[in-house]
């Protein structure tokens, strides 16, 4: 493969014929592409000639020279030595570059006068090539009738636009002229092969350049830099160039990027989040040539690369040259500084026992990291941060903060009390404040300073819902599966002549008549052990309380779906293991049998889940089959004395130290 590759300036395009195939789309910049190349061609303009490169390089322009066999006929025809000349600058097929060659044919047009004309024909537009040799007196296309004619007229109008601002600040427009002709260069590449191969291996896989790519050679150009010293320069080059690349590791690991985003929020490149916050906050705006908002809203537009043209736009601006005269600071190290706050406020919150957990919870509640950060910055002291990230807290809890809170059902007033799902906010906020706890008790035993964080990642990587301890609608243990478990847990508790009866219903002999005979060793089992009270169980009423709700994925849930108690019990143990529990049986020795673990999806199982389900917060175990109410308000008063103090949640009517403000 024959391949060229030469630095052409614009002046070169002149006479040559170049067609845009069908295989590529038609004509697409936008307004602000247009601007910020003839900023790009203006500031290379003003640069001194001393420090200037020898020309500005446009993107690569693949071409392929077309085979014209009516050429020698034309030679020959031919009239002067001029015509012959423009002959053999030949036909060719654009592979790559369509958009930037389009819009420089535009500028040209604008220009008028330069000495410079080629012809551009679109494959897929007829009269291309007539209306862009007549775009200034063409009327504005309806984009619905012609795509590619609006986008070139929007084109022009902005080249027309910029050279008024351009001429009303003494711009010389015959020196942009010849920078332009002369200096502005394509990377003119040619290639003999196929063009489609050429345009898929060029397009394949293509990636534009995030803004932090971008903001990073801003970073690293030596001429941002304070001092000529090349080897001290080269040197902090290399140092930033390694302090990016840490932070850009620790926002990449999982842990630490969703602790402070919501599931699905993610960026090729993390650290461009640093960069959007910067720009967002208006950090360095002080720093920008305007007089206000409007003005560096019109530097930095409002698309994908607003955050790379703010920060451009910092790096060029006369202010902080200014600044980085007065304190001796280079504009790289001004600019770099404020990222490193920031990435530096981050790590101190998440090694931070209550930081990590109260702002963990406020971002999973849709507050932004931008409104948490700019309050950590007007905080003088981190309690002050602390009681307003526990006033944001309560906020976000008013709904849901009385535990005797009815849901799924109606109030008083006929008014739906609103879905189980609305109390979410306050058992997760149990869970967190739970491990806080927990760590504060064992750092106070073992002092050791290392704390258990609840895994926001796992967390947010699942399904997660509120979900009934005790289910909704009652099981009347009608499947097998619910009576082995009935019988397999009261097991142990029964007489041995009852013992011996279940073990006789689960021999594989008398699988046939295994439901037949259940009913009646459940009566004999209840009348030795006594049934459960209605009175002990939650009315169907109650089940709608928040003593009957847990933190659940939604994938466990529907695992288990209407089973009693010990069967979600036995799952979810299984779940914490990433295993599957079957149903223990009873052997003919007296004693049960345990079989083998087989391995099954895992699912991260929080604290207080675990605990429910393991009746934790019961004095006295109670009946293994039962979610009993006795479990229930156990449950309850532990939530109770977890977020009241802190939080000011209440059960009932009691507003008894409801709102004591966090010491």
């Amino acid at each position: 493969m024959a391949e060229k590759i030469k630095f052409l300036p614009v002046r070169e395009l002149d006479g040559r014929k170049f067609q845009i195939p069908n295989y590529q789309r038609g004509y697409r910049w936008e307004r602000q592409q247009v601007r910020d190349l003839l900023n790009d061609i203006k500031e290379f303009m003003d640069k001194p000639a001393d420090v200037r490169d020898d020309f500005y390089s446009l993107q690569p322009l693949v071409v392929r020279e077309q085979q014209d066999a009516k050429i020698i006929d034309q030679i020959r025809e031919a009239k002067s030595i001029l015509e012959v000349r423009q002959l053999l600058k030949g036909h060719w097929e654009v592979i790559d570059g369509q958009q930037r060659l389009t819009t420089i044919h535009i500028l040209l047009s604008y220009l008028k006068n330069t000495g410079v004309k080629f012809e551009l024909q679109y494959e897929t537009r007829a009269g291309s090539a007539s209306f862009l040799e007549n775009i200034a007196n063409e009327t504005k296309e309806d984009p619905e009738t012609n795509i590619d004619f609006w986008h070139m007229q929007e084109t022009y109008e902005e080249i027309q636009g910029w050279f008024k601002w351009f001429t009303y600040n003494s711009g010389d427009v015959e020196k942009f002229k010849e920078m332009l002709l002369d200096k502005v260069r394509f990377i003119w590449y040619e290639a003999d092969e196929d063009p489609i191969k050429v345009f898929t291996r060029i397009n394949i896989g293509k990636i534009g350049l995030t803004n932090s790519e971008l903001i990073k050679a801003l970073f690293l150009n030596s001429s941002n830099f304070a001092g000529d010293d090349a080897e001290k320069i080269r040197l902090r080059q290399i140092e930033i160039a390694s302090q990016w690349d840490r932070i850009e590791t620790t926002l990449q690991d999982d842990e630490f990027w969703m602790f402070l985003h919501k599931s699905g929020f993610n960026k090729p490149t993390r650290i461009d989040f640093i960069f959007d916050l910067i720009c967002e906050l208006g950090a360095l705006d002080k720093f920008l040539d305007g007089k206000d908002s409007d003005d560096k809203n019109k530097v930095v537009g409002k698309d994908d690369y607003r955050t790379f043209r703010y920060f451009n736009a910092i790096f060029h601006s006369s202010k902080i040259r200014e600044e980085s005269g007065k304190i001796g600071k280079a504009p790289v190290e001004i600019c770099w500084e404020k990222a490193e706050d920031i990435f530096a406020a981050f790590g101190e919150w998440f090694d931070d026992l209550q930081l990590y957990h109260y702002v963990g919870f406020l971002v999973e509640q849709n507050t932004t990291i931008k409104d948490i950060y700019k309050e950590w910055l007007e905080s003088e002291t981190k309690p002050v941060f602390i009681n307003y990230l526990i006033g944001e807290i309560k906020k976000r809890i008013a709904g849901c903060s009385n535990l005797d809170c009815q849901y799924e059902t109606v109030d008083e007033n006929g008014k739906n009390a609103g879905w189980k799902s609305k109390c979410l906010p306050l058992l997760l906020l149990y869970n967190l404040q739970t491990v806080i706890n927990q760590n504060l008790q064992q750092d106070g035993k073992n002092h050791s300073g290392v704390f258990y964080k609840f895994p926001f990642h796992l967390y947010k990587k699942e399904g997660w819902d509120i979900e009934h301890i005790d289910s909704n609608t009652t099981n009347d243990l009608d499947d097998r599966q619910s009576k082995a478990e009935y019988l397999a847990n009261i097991y142990s508790g029964v007489s041995g002549e009852l013992q011996e009866s279940i073990c006789r219903l689960f021999d594989p002999e008398n699988s046939s008549k295994f439901d037949e005979n259940f009913e009646e060793l459940k009566k004999r089992t209840e009348k030795e052990l006594g049934s459960v009270d209605t009175k002990d169980l939650l009315n169907e009423e109650e089940k709608n309380r928040v003593w009957n709700f847990a933190l659940l994925d939604s994938h466990t849930n529907r695992g288990y779906g209407n089973a009693i108690f010990s069967a979600k019990r036995r799952i979810i143990i299984g779940k914490d293991e990433g295993k599957y529990l079957p149903v223990p049986r009873p052997k003919k020795d007296g004693r049960l049998e345990i079989l083998p673990k087989e391995k099954a999806s895992s699912a991260f199982i929080p604290p207080c889940t675990r605990h429910v389900f393991l009746k934790y917060y019961s004095v006295v175990m109670t009946s293994p089959n039962h979610w009993t109410k006795a479990d229930a308000e156990a449950y309850s008063d532990h939530i109770f004395e977890t977020l009241n103090k802190v939080f000011g949640v209440v059960k009932g009517e009691d507003k008894k130290n409801q709102q004591r403000e966090y010491k």
